[in-house]
């Protein structure tokens, strides 16, 4: 509700009219514009040509590979898996473990305790390099803080 201001007293310039009448012309200018809108959106949403699609039959997914893990301890001591192996035995041991896959294109997760000794871990990478295993992952503990 709107009203017209005044100053003191009670009349001549000065008074008080009240205006009751409701502004429709921002209501009216938004109804257009939202009209307009879905005039041009209707018909792009509507598919004239009229096609017979075939029924999508998705072959199951396979599921991926179990992941291959090597484990170095503080000692020095070697897991492929949870099986411990040696540093010469590690290569023959891997290849047991990956049967019917490409060795080359296999991801290999090494894991070694912060105490380890750093030369041997390079050794043990050199080792898979050398044999072929050049997609080897390092895996850490997440520190989530």
């Amino acid at each position: 509700m709107a009203a017209q201001l005044s100053g003191p007293g009670a009349g001549g310039k000065y008074s008080i009219k009240q205006n009751s009448e409701i502004n429709v012309t921002p209501f009216v200018d938004v109804m257009l514009v939202l009209l307009i809108i879905f005039m041009v959106a209707a018909p792009l949403a509507s598919v004239s040509v009229k096609v017979d699609l075939p029924t999508a039959v998705a072959p199951p997914a396979t599921t991926p590979p179990k992941p291959i893990y090597i484990s170095i301890q503080k000692d020095g001591s070697l897991f492929v898996g949870n099986f411990h192996t040696t540093k010469d035995d590690l290569v023959a041991d891997l290849k047991k473990q990956i049967v019917k896959r490409d060795p080359t294109k296999e991801r290999i997760y090494i894991r070694s305790d912060k105490g380890a000794r750093y030369g041997y871990f390079m050794d043990v990478m050199i080792k898979l390099q050398d044999n072929g295993f050049y997609s080897v992952a390092l895996v850490g503990e997440d520190n989530a803080r």
